[in-house]
């Protein structure tokens, strides 16, 4: 099996334990920005067109609200000298006229800039989510044993949005900012060199606080988006798992684990937005600065007669101009840092290493009589020196039904991982019908399976939905059937629309109906073989004895795998494997196991004094 890459500095370990739910991983140092921003630009090339036309519309509409103090400059000196021998006042209709166009079409250019790079944005944040959806499908099971769902689920909604938000409102400020601090440079060069370079003068400080600040706080961004994705990750678990922290009187660790997560996120992301957070005043102040700097130059330069009083007007305006894309690129430089750590994350769970690709391989169309053989399969899960399976062999005949039991830890629900192709072995092989599943694609080996699990997993759709899951053709008689199989029919003719009735919070369903549920959608989907892990785990003595009555219809002429802790429920397997400590160390049916009186015998004989008692 290919060994994982390093997420975030944290090994890939395998399946994820925790010490207690709260246990956490090492928080990632801050990232490569640049190459996350060239990442997200390549990711957007097919939407460079629709960017060109927004930095375009940027341009001109800022170019025309630099022209402004130009023409506002024409029109104060044409009052001033009128204001004596008589005012122009076609001249100076003409000259607002002309100012009133330009700031309209500035105003139209501004708006056209801000639709594109609306809908460009959400088809980016649109085009990642699916990105990560079909990444999801792609990803080992090794994966999500070992990240939080809460976290993945952060990537998706979180960082994505950041990403999204973050280009609807830096890209057009980042060109119209630039746009005017070099249009308002050229503009005041052009009006007077000496007031230029004054303004020049009293702002450049600002942009050496400026870059210094966001070296600074490179890091922080990054932390802040981690921070969130743990903090996510947790509020899952903890929801997800409630009953349990109340039944435990778990709240207070939980609610000390949660203010350890909040108080991280919060001191990150006080020490990012606090370090950005300088930035506007330090530029508003050396805007301010600037400003006056250049009113007493203009002053000193008016009273020796070289300057008019109209350079001094336009200056004014073109000082602001000047100093105010200093705060914008401010801002603009904490919403890009935001996007690149956020894009960071994304782009790391997008470039995980995938399952190996199949597409190569041969359809093996033929379903077969279903005969199941282990041979010598070892098996140790990525990333740990320990070894689960050591050197198991077992032969599964068609239709047979064999039953693998054994203690906790013994490796009875990792022996049907690798049957699935979950995960792949470290030695020996598994053949299907003398077929290696190495030569089945997943989707292959799927198809001949189905499974019920001891989590139940059903969605919030109809009850039709739910059962009918990846079926096709299924009709209400092929429902009645197996509801009626599994005890179930009484249970929908009380719901208020039957198969037809939304599954959700308003539906209180026990956790013996749900496994119900998914019984009756294992025997509709039909498959040649079938595995049923801890498959009636979650139910009383008298449901269990009705869907083990189904069992024995469900399992009929199919090679079935049976895991189960009850070994009551399966006595009347052909085949029973006793496994302990990755080891087949007894095999045979439930009389002969009996009979041998060794280990087998004695977790029969503890259960069943169990039960008397």
């Amino acid at each position: 099996m290919a060994k994982e890459e390093y997420e975030f500095g944290q090994a890939k370990t395998g399946p994820r334990r925790h010490h207690g739910p709260m246990a956490r991983g090492p928080v990632e140092k801050a990232g490569d920005f640049k190459g996350t921003w060239k990442k997200l630009l390549e990711f957007n090339k097919k939407y460079v067109p629709a960017i060109i036309i927004a930095i375009i519309a940027a341009g001109f509409g800022t170019v025309l609200t630099i022209i402004g103090p130009d023409k506002l400059k024409e029109l104060t000196n044409v009052i001033t000298e009128g204001i004596m021998t008589g005012i122009d006042m076609d001249k100076v209709k003409t000259i607002g006229f002309t100012l009133a166009a330009f700031y309209a079409g500035s105003m139209v250019l501004t708006l056209i800039q801000h639709m594109i790079m609306a809908i460009v944005t959400q088809r980016v944040s649109q085009g990642l989510r699916y990105e990560i959806s079909r990444k999801i499908n792609r990803l080992p099971m090794s994966y999500f044993g070992r990240t939080q769902t809460g976290d993945i689920l952060s990537r998706v909604t979180n960082d994505v949005d950041t990403i999204g938000q973050s280009f609807n409102q830096s890209i057009g400020n980042l060109v119209s900012s630039v746009t005017l601090f070099i249009g308002s440079l050229i503009m005041m060069a052009k009006t007077n060199v000496i007031l230029t370079l004054t303004a020049i003068g009293a702002t450049i400080i600002g942009f050496i606080l400026m870059f210094m600040i966001m070296g600074k706080s490179q890091k922080y961004f990054a932390r802040q988006q981690l921070h969130l994705g743990e903090i996510n990750g947790h509020v899952e678990e903890m929801f997800a798992g409630h009953t349990v922290v109340k039944a435990y009187n778990g709240e207070k660790e939980a609610v000390s684990a949660f203010d350890t997560m909040n108080e991280n996120l919060r001191d990150s992301a006080f020490k990012a937005q606090c370090l950005a957070g300088l930035m506007p005043p330090i530029m508003g102040f050396i805007g301010n600065f600037g400003y006056v700097a250049v009113c007493v130059a203009g002053s000193v330069l008016t009273m020796k007669g070289k300057a008019d009083f109209g350079v001094i007007v336009a200056f004014m305006l073109y000082i602001r101009y000047f100093t105010q894309p200093l705060n914008q690129l401010a801002q603009v430089a904490q919403s890009l840092q935001s996007a690149a750590a956020a894009g960071e994350r994304v782009f790391v769970f997008l470039e995980a290493q995938e399952m190996e690709d199949e597409s190569g391989k041969k359809q093996v169309t033929d379903k077969g009589a279903g005969e199941v053989v282990f041979s010598h399969v070892k098996f140790g899960y990525p990333g740990t020196d320990k070894e689960i399976i050591h050197d198991f062999s077992a032969v599964a005949k068609p239709g047979q039904k064999v039953a693998i039991v054994g203690p906790t830890g013994a490796g009875k629900t990792t022996l049907v991982n690798l049957l699935m192709r979950f995960y792949e072995i470290d030695g020996g092989e598994i053949t299907i019908d003398g077929v290696s599943t190495k030569e089945y694609t997943r989707e292959q080996l799927h198809d001949r399976f189905c499974m019920v699990l001891q989590d139940t997993w059903l969605f919030e759709g109809t009850v039709r939905d739910n059962l009918a899951y990846s079926s096709e053709g299924v009709t209400d008689a092929d429902l009645d059937r197996v509801c009626k199989a599994v005890g179930l029919r009484k249970f929908i003719n009380t719901l208020p629309n039957g198969y037809d009735t939304i599954l959700n919070d308003n539906v209180n369903l026990s956790q013996g109906q749900r496994q119900q549920l998914t019984i009756a959608r294992a025997m509709l989907s039909d498959r040649s073989m079938l595995i049923l892990d801890e498959a009636t785990s979650s139910v009383d003595t008298r449901t269990e004895l009705k869907i083990q009555k189904a069992m024995d219809e469900l399992t009929s002429n199919r090679t079935s795998f049976v895991i189960a802790h009850r070994l009551s429920t399966i006595k009347n397997s052909d085949l029973i494997l006793v496994l302990k400590d990755g080891d087949v160390i007894e095999s045979g049916n439930h009389e002969e196991l009996l009979a041998k009186n060794g280990f087998y015998a004695d977790l029969y004989m503890s259960q069943f004094e169990e039960e008397r008692k």
